[in-house]
């Protein structure tokens, strides 16, 4: 009789792996009764014949394979992959991935799919429009799917922390008390995408890295998708500052909605700015969203029209 201990994968959610009081794992067990198994964390220690060992650790990887891409493993999903059938889950066209209990995230629309293209074939994207129209989730489904797939090293998301009517020195806290809310949004698209404990470690471990413009001063953004939010909110010399941070390995998408700029009337975007500046340069895609796009409640698409007629 022999033993061996393997190590999971680091992009596995372990606690979906193994499912509600272990049922997975133990369905595994089950399915190969001649091997001894104790499986804690990321290592999976065994004992028995080398073959049956083999077989074991064969069926074992195709469940976590499939748990990594679609964030989900149940004990019928075992028992197909076991079997060579192909589970039962749904396939969609434009699928970026499967975001937390397997919901699919998509490109929805036509600008939303022309982003998913143009990252493949682009290092500097701008994605441009009014709120709703999805182009941050999209953004940061691009940036978690890169991640899975080890692509990159890291994901880089930021906001410029500019007041939309309200004074950021009196509102209550400490520094990141007092940014943390420019910066829900990007807490809430990754909360769909990651399963909570996993995206706590990565958090943790720096893996992804949320912060406010300011933070990125100096600093080279290599191996990473990096991200900013709301740059209409950012000066010239603020977005300048931040596109020339871009590093080897890397991909920056920069998303804003030109309608909602917060600067005072004597400080030109940052965003209008680099839109003009950089237009004709090559490998950098510029998507414009219109109100087409917004998939929130409907009536977001007809206050957006609303408010476009007004101006």
């Amino acid at each position: 009789m022999s033993e061996k201990i393997i190590e999971l994968s680091d992009n596995l959610d372990t606690r979906t792996f193994y499912g509600v009081n272990n049922q997975n794992i133990l369905c595994l067990k089950n399915m190969h009764p001649q091997v001894r198994v104790v499986a804690r964390g990321y290592t999976v220690k065994m004992s028995g014949s080398d073959e049956e060992m083999q077989r074991f650790e064969d069926d074992m990887r195709k469940a976590e394979r499939f748990c990594i891409e679609h964030n989900m493993l149940s004990e019928e999903i075992i028992l197909d992959l076991i079997k060579g059938a192909e589970p039962q889950v749904f396939k969609h066209d434009n699928l970026i991935l499967h975001g937390v209990n397997g919901k699919s995230i998509l490109a929805r629309t036509n600008n939303q799919q022309k982003l998913l293209r143009d990252y493949e074939k682009n290092d500097l994207l701008f994605a441009i429009g009014p709120a709703g129209s999805g182009k941050t989730y999209v953004a940061i489904a691009l940036a978690v799917r890169a991640l899975k797939n080890k692509e990159v090293r890291k994901i880089i998301l930021s906001r410029p922390a500019v007041e939309a009517g309200e004074k950021l020195g009196f509102l209550p806290g400490d520094m990141k008390e007092k940014i943390d809310p420019y910066l829900q949004p990007l807490y809430d698209a990754l909360e769909d995408m990651i399963p909570q404990a996993k995206l706590q470690e990565y958090m943790e471990k720096g893996v992804i890295q949320i912060a406010p413009l300011a933070f990125m001063r100096g600093r080279t953004l290599s191996d990473a998708v990096v991200i900013l939010d709301e740059a209409q909110n950012t000066t010239v010399p603020q977005i300048k500052m931040f596109l020339t941070r871009l590093g080897m390995g890397s991909k920056m998408i920069i998303t804003g909605d030109l309608t909602q700029i917060d600067l005072p009337h004597s400080q030109r975007s940052g965003l209008i700015d680099a839109c003009n500046v950089l237009r004709e340069i090559p490998g950098i895609s510029f998507i414009h969203f219109s109100e087409k796009d917004i998939v929130r409640h409907p009536l977001v698409e007809r206050i957006v029209k609303a408010y476009g007629k007004g101006e």
